[in-house]
């Protein structure tokens, strides 16, 4: 290593130790309340929500394990559930065998649309109700830096 460590200043150690906070916490807050009213992982959650979200329900595998950030076997794990419940079906992709579709059942979109109401109240109340909009606005532009970051650090494995 060339040079001395950078060592952070007290401000900034108290920026990394909340953010600390709020990246291991806040996951398991939204856990306790989707696990308590729902029977489902905000995980779980995030991989229907994501299937919801596109035209046709459905994603290959493999983008929706990039998307999540998931491991192709974690992922696996969770359509397997996901098959049993009903709420997804999975087929080889006709456009190329190697990779697998996942399609959202009219059950699992009925799952996430009974979910999202509760699952929105919670993160509202953790993450944008304590903030005004400009803090906000602040926070977004902040954390689109730092994701960028994570992305490119992510890409460049």
């Amino acid at each position: 290593m060339v040079g001395s460590p950078r060592w952070l200043d007290d401000e900034q150690q108290q920026l990394w130790q909340d953010l600390l906070t709020v990246v291991i916490a806040l996951p398991t807050l939204l856990d306790r309340q989707l696990q308590r009213d729902e029977g489902i992982s905000n995980f779980e959650y995030s991989v229907m929500a994501r299937l919801s979200m596109t035209e046709t329900r459905t994603k290959r595998l493999s983008d929706l394990a990039s998307e999540c950030n998931s491991t192709q076997p974690r992922l696996s794990k969770v359509m397997v559930r996901f098959e049993q419940h009903g709420w997804v079906t999975r087929c080889p992709d006709p456009d190329n065998g190697r990779y697998t579709l996942a399609t959202l059942t009219g059950a699992g979109l009925r799952k996430v649309a009974d979910s999202a109401p509760a699952h929105v109240e919670r993160v509202r109340q953790m993450v944008f109700d304590p903030l005004t909009t400009a803090q906000q606005r602040h926070l977004g532009a902040a954390l689109a830096r730092i994701a960028a970051q994570v992305r490119e650090q992510l890409d460049g494995r």
